[in-house]
Order: C-alpha cells, then structure tokens, then sequence
C-alpha cells in the first residue's frame, strides 16, 4: 500500500499532500494543504503501515484524541484538527503545520541565556500544566502524562506577538491516567530524561514528567546532562537514574540559586520529593523574573519577552500626536456629534471622584471607543488647547493584559496622564481594544466633579496605524493565551513600565508643541 504520487493524493476530498517532511517509529508526516480552507498549509501524520494492527490503530486514534483535546486548552501543545482513514484503510490525522527550530537545535553549540531561558521554560511549563491538569474522555476527567519530555519534543517558533511561541510536540506515548483504567507498565520514553520509576515501568504520574523536565532544564542551562551512565546500555542507565546523584550547577554559573534549586529538585530519585506539580516551578519563575527586572535588568514581561510596545510609528504616522496648531485638530469640542456627545451622562454605577473607564459608545449615528475622564473644571478648561497622545503597552503574561495610555499635555499646566488597563481575558475589554484597533481613533469625554451629569467637552485622539494593526495581532491571539498568575501581578509590571516611559514621553511631547 503505497501512499502513491504525492501531487495525485487529496484525503477526503480536501487536503492535498506536498511533500514528506518526517518520519519516524509511529508513522510520516507530510506538508499538505487544505482545499476547504483556501490552501491553509497543515500537517498530515499517517500510521506507519508497518504498525497496521488493530491495537496500533486504537493507539494512533488516542494520540489523536488526545493532542486535539489539549490543543484546544492550551496554546503551547500541536493542535490536531482532523482524523480520518485513507482508501488504502490506512489512519491519518490533520494538525497544524509549524515551522520553527526544536529546542535540541537551540541548545546545540551554546546554552540559552537567562532572559530566553525563563521565557521558553515558562511556555513549556503552561503546557505540561494542561496536560497535568486533564481532559474529559468519554465523561471522566483524565490526566494527561506526556512521558517523553526532551529538547527534540519542543518546537520554538517566531511570533510576531510573543516574540518566541513554544509547543510541545509528539503525545504519542502519552499516557491517561484513569483511576480504574487498567495499564500496562511497560517502559517508553528517551533514557536519559526517564524518571526512576519510568525505567522500572510503573505507573506514572505528572511528577515523572517533571523529573524529565529537571534533566531538561539543566541541560538548557549548561549543555551538560546532570546524570550519566558508564555506558548507553538500558542497565547502565536503569542505574544512573536510580543510583548517580545529579550534577551539582558549577558555582560560576550566573543562575539565581532559586532556579537551581528547583531544578535540582526536579530530579530527586522519590517522586514524593520533587515538585508536586509545575506550577510550584511557574511559581519559582516569576519570582526570578521579578529578581531580575528589579535588578536592573531591561524591562522583560514575566514569561520572558519584552513588553510589547504599541509605538513605533514610521515617519509618516506621526497621528499620535495631534498638535494644536494643525489645520484639523481635533482638541475642540466634536462639531459633527456635539449635541450627542452632550447628552451624555455620568454612569449612575461610577463613583463622583477623579477616574479613568473606556466605554464604547452607541448612538443613532455612529459607534465608538471613548475614554471617559473625570476631573475639576478648571482643570478640563485649561487643557481645551493641548496635545494628546496614545501608547499601548502589552503583558501576555502572567496574566494577559494591556496598559492604555493617553496623556494631554499643555506648556503651561503640565502633563494629564490618563492611563486604563484593558484584561484581555474579559470580553468588555476585547471588544474595547478591537473597536479602537478598528476604529483608528478615539474620544476623550470629560465630566467635571462640580457638573457630574454633564459631558464638557470631548477630544479626539488618532492611534497611529502600526499600533491597530499590532492590536488587531493581540485580539486575533487573545484566545491562546493563559492566565497563569494574578492579574494583579500584570497591572503592578505594567505599572512600573509605564512609570519608566514617562521621562520620554514628556520629552516627545515638549518636544512636539514647539
């Protein structure tokens, strides 16, 4: 049963194969494209027709109901779409097709610097974590244990929002651990990153993995591996996992001790000794990553990644700011909507007091983004003539949230920082970013505390065309992302970014009025 001229096979009457990019012991993998979808580049795995039995049959389904379900939990595991049978009754199934460097390519000639390190590391732990935390199959809620994590299991791909995207590859072998599932304790896995109890074929559970992930992050570190046999043999390395102490981290190495002590522990011989679960390691992760921003080191998010900046506008976008001077400012109150903009009243649920909300507006005539202010009167009136100016900032994690600045400025009263923060895993805010991502602009809406039910005056801020297109990129990925730590932690980095940005920001500004 050949799988015949790549150009002449369409499966199920929609993915059209390419050419053979993989193979090994379950099976090949072929860059295809699917028909239905306008030629969307995808990946096709086939069950190597050597393993056509119906046992290996039932075990490719699983690894194909497995990895479709914890796709869909979490981003950093291969999504499957799709599952079928050739003519030739040979099983397939239809993933996404990645293109990226494994991290065994990555760590080849030189270990992975801290800042790179803790954001690769912490993407690769989101994904064990929903693994570890289960799948609903057939009505129970199983866990997953991967069993063969390794730098060659690990893709590492660029994305234009993370910087750098992590997916954890190959649930061939993974396992579900069910209560009253019978299980064959049999060995599988890669020697030099199996747990004890792994070697001697036991039952295993989410703290074998994490052993596995302590080898891992040693050897991502340090290019060395903690433990090594006398020979390649499976006894030699039966003995090593049980007997051989890991190898302590060289006391040169710029490691907070911290890190190295979770990863030591990661590999104890009892299982009861290690991590109970990875989000002790997450845990440990942000607290490093705090360590090093607060040491001075240049702003990172916590996974790892810089902040991202919604402000770099080429020459010709320089709509940011808009100068008071200009033919069409926009600082005096909106013409085309004035009576609308009017009408409006202060929300009977917002307290009278100096305070910043978004608010997209509904009216006969249009739909928009707005920033609702309140402040004194004085204060509005003596900021009608000013500058105004937006910027974005953006933590996908621990929390994904993002920080929208706007500040109005006047030579002669000073700076009026505005900012609001926007959680993109509630959907008021989503559709707030996506309005002004659409929109390309926005209203400032000012109420006085002395005249609260009464709109004064409103601006019009312009957001420079980059900055709606990188937002459009966060609303298209707001899905993937997962919250792993308190949104508090997100607001309090953001914070801090913003508090750095000020000196510039002003200096632009001053600059701009003259």
């Amino acid at each position: 049963m050949s799988l015949g001229k790549k150009e002449d096979r369409i499966l199920g009457d929609r993915y059209q194969l390419i050419e053979l990019v993989g193979s090994g012991a379950m099976g090949q993998v072929y860059r295809a494209e699917d028909k239905v979808l306008g030629g969307v580049t995808v990946a096709v795995k086939f069950l190597s027709q050597t393993l056509l039995n119906e046992k290996m049959r039932q075990r490719f389904e699983r690894e194909a109901t497995i990895s479709a379900l914890l796709g869909e939990k979490s981003i950093h595991i291969i999504r499957v779409r799709d599952y079928g049978i050739d003519e030739n009754e040979v099983p397939y199934y239809v993933m996404e097709f990645l293109e990226g460097q494994s991290l065994s390519d990555l760590i080849k000639f030189q270990p992975l610097e801290l800042k790179r390190f803790l954001h690769i590391t912490r993407q690769i732990c989101v994904g064990m974590e929903a693994a570890h935390s289960g799948i609903t199959l057939h009505g129970d809620l199983c866990q997953v244990v991967h069993r063969d994590i390794k730098p060659s299991n690990v893709l590492v791909m660029p994305d234009p929002t993370v910087g750098e995207l992590v997916k954890i590859l190959d649930f061939g072998i993974a396992r579900l651990v069910q209560e009253n599932a019978t299980q064959t304790h049999s060995f599988m896995g890669t020697l030099a990153y199996c747990s004890p109890e792994q070697m001697e074929g036991k039952k295993l559970d989410n703290r074998s993995d994490i052993y596995s992930l302590g080898v891992m992050l040693y050897e991502m570190l340090t290019l060395e591996m903690p433990i090594l046999p006398e020979t390649s043999s499976f006894g030699a390395w039966y003995k090593a996992h049980h007997d051989f102490e890991p190898r302590p981290f060289e006391a040169h190495l710029p490691i907070p001790s911290d890190l190295k002590n979770i990863i030591m522990k990661c590999m104890a011989k009892s299982r009861d000794n290690r991590p109970q679960t990875v989000a002790e390691i997450l845990k440990v992760i942000q607290n490093v990553e705090i360590d090093q921003r607060d040491s001075g080191a240049k702003k990172t998010s916590y996974s790892g990644q810089p902040t991202i900046v919604a402000d770099i506008p080429k020459q010709e976008e320089k709509t940011t700011i808009a100068h008071p001077h200009s033919q069409d400012d926009a600082t005096q109150v909106s013409s085309p909507s004035r009576k609308t903009i009017t009408d409006l009243t202060w929300p009977k649920n917002k307290p009278l007091q100096k305070i910043v909300f978004p608010r997209i507006v509904n009216t006969e005539t249009e739909t928009y983004p707005s920033l609702w202010v309140m402040l004194d009167k004085q204060d509005i009136l003596n900021r009608i003539v000013s500058i105004r100016y937006n910027q974005f900032l953006f933590l996908s994690s621990p929390h994904p949230m993002i920080l929208w600045i706007t500040v109005i400025y006047n030579p002669t009263y000073g700076a009026r920082w505005l900012p609001c923060y926007l959680d993109l895993k509630n959907e008021t805010s989503k559709q707030v970013v996506a309005s002004l991502a659409g929109t390309g602009s926005y209203k400032i809406l000012f109420f006085a505390l002395e005249e609260p039910r009464k709109c004064q005056h409103s601006m019009v801020s312009t957001i420079a065309s980059n900055q709606c297109k990188i937002m459009q990129e966060w609303i298209k990925n707001s899905t993937h992302y997962n919250s792993t730590g308190d949104a508090r932690v997100s607001k309090k980095r953001l914070k801090d970014e913003f508090e750095r940005l000020k000196p510039k920001i002003l200096s632009k500004l001053s600059e701009s009025y003259k």
